[in-house]
């Protein structure tokens, strides 16, 4: 959770690198670096991105602490006294361009760039790329349940199957950014302000002599929006009969019923005979909550099935990302300053999608003005013209540049924001609701076929001419070099 003191939060090779640039008296050199990822998640037609308010937090606050340093001075590489001193005096002094929380993304664009001395790009990668890949993977994975579940309400259940605290609580924020509705996290509610929601356990029923004993105590102390689990004993034969006794006391005292829970089972049958059950005692407006390792595609298979399910309890699928448990985003240098210049810089590859676009770069959405729909995302260097009404643009693909067109009634919408400013934040960090309406503004900015769950389209994302020939130009001095 904590964001202070988190300078060692590195990989070693970062600070062997540091210290190597340090002997080397390069540590000062200019560099840029850009975060992305090179493929979607889960098959996904688009990611959210999300983590920047911690990533914000962890720059403003980066200092190595006299603990570090000392841990530092134990290590076998036996670093120089006088560069543990220099690390004591460390503050990121450099620029942090970021895209905003809850938009969606693609592979290939930059989410992230920082500009800034060798030494201090370096040292943020590893944190900065561990918040941004486990959150946007979570906020995908999230936006996913959303999509097959539109209408319904959405609790995040997760806490007790994620990897450690951190994940449970910034995986449940990051759940809520992309449209869920609830937490069963408390420290996650007080943290951020997200709605909590919970009912109680089997071993609530367990410690009664009776479930009848049980759902009528547990709705006598808490009678205001009750919630019962039916599944301890026999569903269908005990625990919605039961639940129903106690809905009828409710009634008589003024109060009514919130729901019944369902977490084992057939939910599909169980959720239609509940269903049946409640509404011929008349009880239409008990909801029915289902648990028990749902996800998207669990979801979107009981929906098909005719499930009677209004609210669903989505856990250890969503916060552990059980089907791609990592996003794959990474962290390149573009650019470097040699004898006094900025120079861009690639990296090339043996497998062609790991080949890097050289140079730093802005992103840009072009918006069609007839539709208000997105066309497509365009990475251009920040010397070139920004696009802008009545500029021809033309769009290609960056491995077949002979698929392309021209557009000219467009918005374009500068998608990085700035972030830091030679150390000084200069970006006012959003609530987590204006979060979560931005994102739904990106939502709609897209037609349905780009974000449906099956076999969606894909979004191209276009280089500029400047661009594209840069990285052609570097490829074949490569290849030289290597002849």
């Amino acid at each position: 959770m904590q964001t202070a003191g988190l300078a060692l939060h590195t990989d070693k090779y970062q600070i062997n690198m540091m210290y190597a640039h340090w002997v080397n008296r390069s540590h000062h050199k200019k560099a840029v670096f850009e975060a992305y990822f090179r493929k979607l998640p889960f098959g996904n037609g688009y990611a959210v991105f999300a983590g920047l308010e911690r990533i914000v937090h962890y720059i403003a606050s980066l200092r190595f602490t006299d603990e570090d340093l000392k841990y530092l001075s134990e290590q076998e590489e036996n670093y120089d006294t006088a560069f543990l001193e220099e690390l004591k005096q460390f503050r990121f002094c450099g620029n942090l361009y970021s895209m905003k929380e809850g938009a969606l993304v693609f592979p290939n664009e930059p989410l992230i760039r920082v500009e800034g001395t060798i030494m201090e790009t370096q040292l943020v990668e590893t944190a900065l790329l561990n918040f941004m890949n486990f959150q946007t993977l979570i906020a995908t994975k999230a936006s996913r349940v959303k999509q097959v579940a539109v209408g319904d309400t959405l609790l995040e259940f997760g806490t007790r199957r994620a990897q450690e605290e951190d994940a449970a609580v910034w995986g449940a924020r990051a759940a809520y950014i992309a449209g869920f509705d609830a937490t069963s996290n408390m420290l996650a509610g007080q943290m951020f302000g997200i709605p909590t929601k919970g009912t109680h356990a089997h071993s609530w029923v367990q410690s009664f002599p009776s479930e009848q004993e049980a759902f009528d105590t547990y709705a006598k102390v808490m009678p205001d929006g009750v919630t019962l689990l039916v599944d301890t004993f026999d569903t269908l034969k005990s625990g919605v009969p039961h639940a129903i006794v106690t809905a009828k006391k409710l009634e008589k005292a003024g109060k009514k019923m919130s729901a019944i829970r369902l977490d084992s089972g057939d939910l599909a049958y169980l959720s239609i005979q509940s269903r049946k059950m409640l509404d011929e005692a008349g009880l239409p407006y008990v909801k029915i909550v289902a648990s028990n390792d749902l996800d998207e595609n669990t979801i979107l298979d009981l929906k098909a099935q005719g499930a009677k399910i209004d609210t669903w309890g989505v856990g250890t699928q969503l916060i552990t990302a059980a089907d791609q448990p990592a996003l794959g985003g990474v962290y390149k240098l573009v650019e470097r300053e040699v004898d006094g210049e900025m120079i861009p810089t690639i990296k090339i590859s043996g497998n062609p999608e790991k080949v890097s676009t050289p140079g730093k770069k802005d992103v840009y959405r072009i918006v069609d003005r007839i539709s208000g729909k997105a066309i497509a995302d365009y990475v251009m260097f920040p010397d070139e013209e920004r696009p802008h009404d009545g500029m021809r643009l033309k769009l290609f693909h960056p491995q077949h540049p002979y698929l392309h067109k021209h557009v000219k009634n467009y918005d374009a919408i500068p998608m990085l924001e700035p972030i830091f400013k030679n150390g000084l934040q200069v970006y006012a960090l959003p609530s987590l609701e204006e979060i979560r309406s931005y994102h739904r503004e990106q939502m709609n900015l897209f037609w349905p076929e780009y974000l449906r769950k099956l076999n969606p389209e894909i979004y191209r994302i276009n280089i500029s001419e400047k661009v594209w020939e840069l990285k052609q130009k570097l490829m074949a001095e490569y290849m030289q070099v290597e002849e």
